[in-house]
């Protein structure tokens, strides 16, 4: 598998001179398999260049991709009204989530475009779109097989463990330890992965202030990935108040706890 990061800020993008080494986009991953199969983990501002890069590879080629959404808050949807390839009907993308509850994945992806939040809404996207309900379940999507697990954080969010060709990533973002079902949760998600992308906006010293804000910090990461014996750590969903000089500080102290972590940044690419 092929991962790279095209948004990795939290809450809000934030285009600023400050953090442009790591970026300000908010959360969007795209995964390659072997085969070529294309998968993208959430929709954060960050699929907005993604979709530009996909035209350019593709051209007039139809593109197809499986969207796995964590949750629908909107610094994880709120790039898909920007995304090109949806306003082409030669594409066709599958959308998957779970459902609120007072809606389906479809509702809850239209009406941030419904009147009066967008200019239009989302019967001018030509591709064809199509939703799938999921749950805390084990599938398999062509040769990829992906198992999601409910995290901790407010109004929901899915954490996924995909395992693809021997190897395994675990996207994790959006999780607030202290809740004993979700600690146990994400440690069963995360278990041996050879890389796992965890959320790590706040520092330990700041958790207190934000407690049930849905959100982690780098200390919870080194701890999950030492117990689970994951063999890399991504700390992932930078705060928008968080520089690059403070992103760097956090990374070195991460570092000095576990020996292969890395701050995600715009851009970056892993093998896995």
């Amino acid at each position: 598998m092929q991962l790279r990061f095209w948004g990795v800020r939290g809450s809000t993008p934030t285009p600023t001179a400050s953090n442009l080494r790591y970026g300000g986009n908010t959360p969007c991953l795209e995964l390659r398999t072997k085969s070529g199969n294309l998968f993208i983990l959430d929709c954060g501002t960050g699929i907005r260049p993604l979709g530009h890069a996909l035209e350019k590879e593709f051209g007039k080629k139809p593109i197809k991709a499986r969207i796995f959404l964590t949750h629908y808050h909107w610094d994880h949807i709120q790039g898909i009204p920007f995304f090109t390839p949806l306003y082409h009907p030669q594409n066709q993308f599958l959308f998957h989530s779970y459902e609120f509850y007072d809606g389906s994945v479809q509702q809850a992806l239209e009406e941030q475009m419904t009147d009066p939040y967008f200019p239009v809404d989302m019967s001018t996207m030509r591709a064809h779109r199509h939703f799938f309900k999921i749950e805390q379940e084990r599938i398999a999507y062509d040769e990829l097989v992906l198992r999601s697990t409910r995290l901790n954080h407010p109004q929901g969010c899915l954490g996924y463990r995909i395992e693809c060709d021997g190897k395994v990533l675990v996207y994790a973002t959006d999780n607030e330890p202290g809740d004993r079902a979700g600690d146990e949760a994400v440690r069963r998600l995360a278990d041996g992965a050879d890389t796992l992308i965890y959320d790590a906006q706040y520092t330990p010293e700041e958790m207190k202030r934000y407690r049930a804000w849905g959100h982690s910090n780098w200390k919870e990461g080194v701890r999950i990935a030492t117990e689970v014996k994951a063999k890399r750590l991504v700390l992932f969903h930078h705060d928008p108040d968080r520089d690059d000089k403070s992103v760097d500080k956090i990374l070195k102290r991460a570092r000095d706890h576990f020996d292969d972590v890395v701050a995600a940044k715009e851009g970056l690419l892993l093998k896995i």
